[in-house]
């Protein structure tokens, strides 16, 4: 079962029917979506919908495809609260991970992505297509990585940062909880816990 039905969602449809995985359904808060379907997989209900949840944890998994972190830590939370489950994997077959690297539960990796010897993805992390981890570098829970780019050796993700597409974070850096990388940035000094950064190299963006 896929919590949300918009683009995140196809991304992960599309990467669980390459690996002959069977989708039940779709779970959307949007009204307006239900009774619809995507590729003939339907649009079920909202995602609260205890006629639907009876069947996670019993006759079908649930990942949860939301690229709004709030909204993503809800959905998580009734998961664990309601029906005492974990969201599954979803991790493209052109991907590249390593054996020593360690992998949570409920993460989008997408095609092209690598993730190196000992880089930690640990759970509800969101890797868009071809985002390298190194080696070494950690993230921390529902940080999201825009496509192409680059967290390097060592670094250090917080939980709940967004990084934008085409980033490079270079090795070494801690990036604090919360914080938010603007697409294209090169990030070569520590980031504070929920700042925002931009440029080359990154700096804060005034409020």
């Amino acid at each position: 079962m896929i919590f949300g039905a918009k683009g995140l969602a196809k991304a992960a449809m599309e990467i669980f029917l390459s690996r002959d995985i069977v989708i039940y359904g779709f779970l959307d808060d949007d009204e307006k979506l239900h009774g619809l379907d995507i590729n003939d997989i339907p649009i079920l209900g909202g995602t609260d919908d205890d006629g639907f949840l009876k069947f996670i944890g019993q006759k079908c998994e649930a990942f949860v495809a939301v690229e709004e972190t709030k909204l993503r830590q809800g959905i998580v939370k009734l998961l664990k609260d309601r029906r005492k489950v974990m969201p599954t994997n979803a991790i493209h077959d052109q991907s590249i991970i390593s054996n020593s690297a360690h992998i949570g539960h409920g993460n989008l990796i997408n095609t092209g992505v690598i993730v190196g010897a000992a880089a930690k993805v640990p759970n509800h992390c969101i890797l868009h297509t071809n985002t390298i981890i190194d080696h070494e570098a950690i993230l921390e829970d529902f940080v999201q990585v825009g496509a192409g780019s680059i967290v390097n050796s060592g670094s250090v993700v917080g939980k709940g940062t967004f990084i934008g597409s085409g980033v490079t974070v270079v090795s070494g850096v801690t990036i604090g909880k919360n914080a938010r990388i603007g697409a294209g940035s090169v990030v070569i000094a520590d980031v504070k816990q929920g700042e925002t950064v931009f440029g080359n190299p990154a700096a804060v963006v005034n409020k």
